[in-house]
């Protein structure tokens, strides 16, 4: 696998922090060498938040990702802010639902997937990150969907396990889009 430095940012309260650990153990479940590091200002839900996530064959030196080769953005202005400093060659994920906005950037792959809209129209709102998961497996293959199922049952909370299999189908929905 090459190396995964990833950016993921959003508004507070949108689950960005959430994902970067749900990502972050598939590669502790998959053998791999990983950081997630968090970012948020002290605002909580509404403020902004990021993490960047590693995952390597080899030991991390910095957890900090300043050149990210993959970018997931789920609101405008971690798009505008995030976008410059995407690797050449990277992806970058965007919930086009809150970010209209597209790069011009023709040396990077960009997917603008209507995350939130579609978690909504199928009963899984509040789920948008877990849907772009989806699309990161899906583009990446960073690890597998059963990986993806027990790193969730990681980090899930035991008194809300019960909500894992609603996470399972927003990944598969995230891959399909």
């Amino acid at each position: 696998m090459k190396d995964m430095n990833a950016l993921i940012a959003g508004f507070g309260g949108q689950g960005s922090l959430f994902m970067g650990k749900v990502i972050a153990y598939a590669g502790l479940i998959d053998g791999k060498e990983v950081s997630w590091l968090p970012s948020y200002g002290p605002e909580m839900r509404g403020g902004t938040a990021n993490c960047s996530v590693c995952i390597s064959d080899e030991p991390v030196c910095s957890p900090l990702v300043n050149s990210p080769n993959l970018l997931i953005a789920m609101n405008l202005p971690s798009f505008d802010k995030f976008i410059g400093a995407v690797v050449s060659g990277g992806t970058v994920i965007v919930d086009s639902t809150l970010v209209e906005k597209k790069s011009d950037r023709t040396d990077i792959d960009a997917y603008y997937i209507p995350a939130t809209a579609l978690a909504e129209e199928n009963g899984l709102k509040g789920l948008a990150n877990i849907v772009l998961i989806g699309k990161m497996l899906a583009v990446s293959g960073f690890s597998t969907i059963e990986t993806l199922e027990k790193a969730l049952g990681k980090v899930v909370p035991p008194k809300k396990q019960h909500l894992i299999a609603k996470n399972i189908d927003a990944i598969k929905l995230g891959m399909k889009a």
